[in-house]
């Protein structure tokens, strides 16, 4: 009852099951309900925050992987990513965690200093391609269509020309009102490269997500004071950030043909959001942590809708993917609403690669 509780309604709290289980004539403590919980492979986490989307959010996002279902990993790579972001002097990202013994937990090394509204903030505009980190600036004023096209004059192709792209590169920028202006988008449109289209509420695809994740956990490692000191330790550690872990950058690849872009040590529970979004039909996998003998990698190959034909590869103790099935059925739009997308992964991984964490469907 615990269980098929649970995995009806996630949100059900410990409390709940205590009582509901007292009105069925079972007692039990708060205690055995995690335990329980926890053999079956559940344990409480956070609900991660999504976009929410729209019917038409929706149809955009699938239209979006199937347009790019078979790109290969090479054009992901001559993608150069930007987006913008706020982090604050004293933010979230700042150690939570401390050593402590009984009632010293006011003592001010136990403690973290508050301030309202997070002490000040910048806001940054950054962008970065699978060969490393482009230019990051501050932005120190209102931004507007003019200053957009100023900042991306100013710092993309630099930007570019450092990273050395090849010819015919492609810029992507998501679909904020400051990027999808008459005279912006003219602007781009006499530029050498071309712009990605963009499906509207799709930060998750991102992967530049990820870097602005890691950045800000290596800032707050910092612990600047001042902002003219945020600033400068942003520039830093912006530089700091090795090429190793933007190669693989392509989140959005990911989305539209995961497997040939999952690496095996991936959970196939991370995997299945992005291959509900790439509107595969099923994804099949096994989990066989913590066994002692070495499962041989499976391997499959299946046709894709278009006639092309891929396989993939996944080790079963890693409890990664093992195998593919593509389907041409398209998911109804309040199905799609219901799958939990994914918003960037944990910094500390050096496996994560820039691919979008998920939390358990």
């Amino acid at each position: 009852m615990i269980t098929r509780t649970v995995s009806k309604n996630p949100r059900t709290t410990r409390g709940d099951l205590v009582n509901d289980l007292q009105r069925a004539g079972t007692k039990v403590t708060k205690a055995t309900i995690s335990n329980t919980l926890r053999r079956q492979g559940l344990k409480s986490c956070s609900a991660r925050r999504v976009p929410l989307l729209k019917p038409v959010h929706v149809q955009a996002r699938l239209k979006f992987a199937r347009e790019h279902l078979d790109d290969p990993e090479q054009d992901w790579e001559n993608v150069i990513w930007s987006d913008e972001t706020k982090i604050e002097l004293f933010g979230k990202n700042s150690t939570r965690h401390v050593w402590r013994r009984k009632n010293a937990e006011l003592h001010p090394k136990n403690t973290i200093p508050t301030v309202k509204h997070g002490g000040g903030n910048i806001m940054l505009w950054g962008c970065f391609s699978a060969k490393g980190p482009g230019r990051l600036i501050r932005v120190k004023e209102r931004m507007n269509g003019a200053m957009y096209r100023e900042i991306l004059s100013d710092n993309l192709l630099p930007s570019a020309r450092a990273l050395k792209m090849k010819r015919g590169w492609v810029f992507q920028h998501d679909n904020d009102p400051k990027h999808t202006t008459r005279e912006t988008k003219e602007w781009l449109r006499k530029k050498p490269f071309k712009v990605l289209e963009w499906p509207s509420q799709s930060p998750d695809l991102n992967p530049i997500e990820n870097v602005w994740r890691e950045l800000k956990v290596r800032v707050a490692q910092r612990q600047p004071q001042h902002i003219t000191a945020l600033e400068e330790i942003c520039m830093e550690e912006w530089d700091k950030i090795p090429a190793t872990s933007l190669h693989n950058p392509s989140s959005a690849g990911s989305g539209t043909d995961y497997c040939s872009q999952t690496p095996e040590e991936m959970r196939a529970e991370q995997a299945i959001p992005l291959a509900r979004h790439s509107a595969l039909e099923k994804w099949e996998f096994r989990s066989r942590v913590g066994e002692r003998e070495r499962a041989s990698a499976m391997r499959s190959e299946r046709e894709t809708p278009n006639g092309h034909r891929g396989n993939c590869s996944s080790d079963q103790n890693s409890g990664a993917l093992v195998q593919r099935y593509w389907g041409i059925r398209q998911p109804a739009a309040e199905q799609w609403s219901s799958i939990s997308l994914l918003q960037g992964t944990d910094s500390s991984s050096s496996r994560s690669s820039l691919l979008p964490s998920s939390p358990t469907t």
